[in-house]
């Protein structure tokens, strides 16, 4: 079975990203105030998001098709303006 780690609480924005800024987790909306908060160029999540730890036998074994994996696997997408248009960060590195 695959272990799920905390890997942190936060998300980088790139220098002048603006609002609106929407998060979703897992294609699940997130909502500002009570999920995540914006400080400067951060978001910071209320909780710790949660990354599948996949070893590298655990890797060959999936590309061969032997097995799937099933662990906890949380990704982030943030959707910001930036020079007047909607910019998307898909996947987007989580750090503590």
């Amino acid at each position: 079975m695959a272990e799920s780690v905390e890997v942190g609480r936060r998300v980088r924005l790139p220098n002048g990203a603006g609002r609106p800024i929407q998060v979703y987790i897992n294609g699940t909306e997130q909502r500002e105030g009570t999920d995540f908060t914006v400080r400067g160029r951060e978001i910071l999540f209320s909780r710790p998001l949660v990354k599948e730890k996949v070893s590298g036998a655990r890797w060959a074994a999936m590309l061969l098709g032997l097995f799937g994996s099933y662990g906890r696997n949380e990704t982030v997408d943030v959707h910001f303006r930036l020079g007047g248009k909607t910019r998307v960060i898909s996947d987007a590195k989580v750090v503590s």
